[in-house]
């Protein structure tokens, strides 16, 4: 019986271990795509206690309380700190075969030097423990960030954001990691959002022009792309329920805008030719800075309508779509090939029935120079499991060029998630180490698979991102 979450934890024979503690372990990591605030690295917050660092926003833990009965007084409600965390800790002794479990302790171990195991028994040590550990001055938002061993950090903002807290962390010296910003759009391109007009308001403010119709429109962003760039912005991501291709002539777009800024409803049609007119400019723009674009789809928001209505979003209560018409991304794509603008492009669905069909529409697309010039995104939030992990691994390797994959990402809100990254490459490891004891890579050539290894823990992003650091 091997020991819980020992050395080899999830290195199942010596082939997976030699990569892990030869080639991996060491790696530095780079976290192209978290939604962690600039303004609370810039600030480097202190945390009270270890319920502010992992409940505070973390709902992966929100849906497992939830889901063992936990009342929200003790998830988002007015509980303390302490009762929440007690709660946690209580759901976590029983949640066997979730990837929270193995989470929390790698977290406890890497940030809090805790060897035991958290459960309802020891609760109350673990949360003096870590609470006094957090008491130490120098254990803030930063530290956390060094002793992950981060080297950039891209977080997630709006074209209308200042990125002040960017500059003030850029014109800190004393702060050694890079914190760059991402280009996410969403609420210029949800046209049937109640919020849209008043957005659109705000973005006239911010870019200089009044935005009055889909041209101004592209010419504000455009702006504020150009305000991104002189920020060292090279990545953006977009949010869509799916990748759709309905296109339109200029005319129809102009008056689909116009109806919409005059406060009337959109049909379904409308909305569709909108966003695909949106997308097509956004692939444009970022082709042309020689930027990344990232797309996630397949996943349908916001379903409990009593919560979100309190909530908002963001809160556990999304899940996963079914309902992508993939020959509209293959058509969207094909759009912006045949104008010679498409950009490097990471696809993540959040529905894993569709790995083998984005690998066979993306192989349609690449080409050189660029190296997997279009990939298949990290496995994606509820598919970041072992086994979500490995059966993308496995897809990508089957149909495509899995050495040239950027890796694993966060995806999170919390500073001590980087764990994560120590969980993707203990399975990575685990995965090739399996193919050459089965005979289906030579051992003799492990020393590729290290490198191989080493690229997509950290040296494949620094490449395909054009991030101004040295691969190792």
């Amino acid at each position: 019986m091997s020991k819980f979450m020992g050395e080899d934890f999830l290195l199942h024979n010596d082939a997976a271990k030699k990569l892990y503690h030869d080639y991996a372990e060491t790696m530095p990591i780079l976290d192209y795509h978290c939604h962690i605030s600039p303004k609370e690295i810039a600030e480097d917050r202190h945390f009270d206690n270890i319920t502010q660092v992992w409940l505070g926003g973390d709902h992966y833990k929100w849906r497992l309380m939830r889901a063992f009965g936990v009342d929200e007084k003790y998830i988002t409600g007015d509980a303390s700190d302490k009762e929440k965390f007690l709660q946690y800790a209580r759901v976590l002794g029983k949640a066997v075969g979730n990837p929270l479990y193995h989470w929390t302790h790698l977290e406890l171990r890497k940030y809090f030097s805790y060897d035991g195991i958290l459960n309802e028994s020891t609760a109350e040590q673990v949360w003096e423990h870590c609470n006094k550990i957090l008491q130490d001055p120098s254990m803030s938002v930063r530290k956390l960030i060094k002793m992950s061993n981060v080297t950039l950090i891209c977080t997630t903002d709006d074209p209308i954001d200042t990125l002040e807290w960017h500059d003030k962390i850029a014109a800190d010296t004393s702060f050694d990691v890079k914190v760059t910003p991402a280009w996410r759009p969403d609420k210029a391109k949800n046209i049937t959002k109640p919020d849209f007009v008043s957005y659109i308001e705000k973005l006239s403010e911010v870019s200089g022009v009044k935005v009055d119709s889909f041209k101004a429109l592209k010419e504000a962003l455009h702006n504020r792309l150009d305000y991104f760039a002189s920020k060292n912005c090279t990545v953006t991501d977009h949010a869509l329920e799916y990748v759709m291709y309905k296109p339109a002539t200029d005319e129809e777009i102009e008056e689909i805008f116009a109806k919409r800024l005059a406060g009337k409803e959109l049909t379904k049609d409308e909305d569709l030719k909108y966003q695909t007119a949106f997308m097509i400019f956004e692939g444009k723009e970022i082709a042309e800075r020689n930027w990344v674009m990232q797309l996630h789809f397949g996943c349908k928001r916001d379903n409990n309508t009593p919560k979100y209505e309190k909530l908002g979003p963001d809160t556990g209560y999304d899940c996963i779509d079914a309902y992508y018409p993939m020959s509209e991304l293959a058509d969207f794509l094909n759009c912006l090939h045949t104008q010679g603008c498409l950009p490097k492009t990471i696809l993540y669905s959040l529905n894993p029935n569709d790995l083998q069909i984005i690998n066979t529409i993306l192989n349609c697309f690449n080409e050189g120079p660029t190296v997997a010039k279009l990939q298949q995104g990290s496995a994606w939030w509820f598919n970041d499991t072992k086994l979500g992990m490995e059966q993308q691994l496995k897809s990508v390797a089957e149909s495509g060029n899995l050495s040239g994959f950027v890796g694993m990402l966060t995806d999170s809100r919390s500073f001590t998630s980087y764990t994560r990254h120590e969980y993707f490459r203990r399975i990575l490891c685990s995965y090739f180490g399996t193919l050459v004891e089965d005979g289906e890579y030579p051992e003799e050539n492990l020393d590729i698979l290290g490198g191989i290894v080493k690229d997509i823990s950290y040296n494949n992003a620094v490449r395909y991102f054009n991030f101004p650091l040295e691969t190792k």
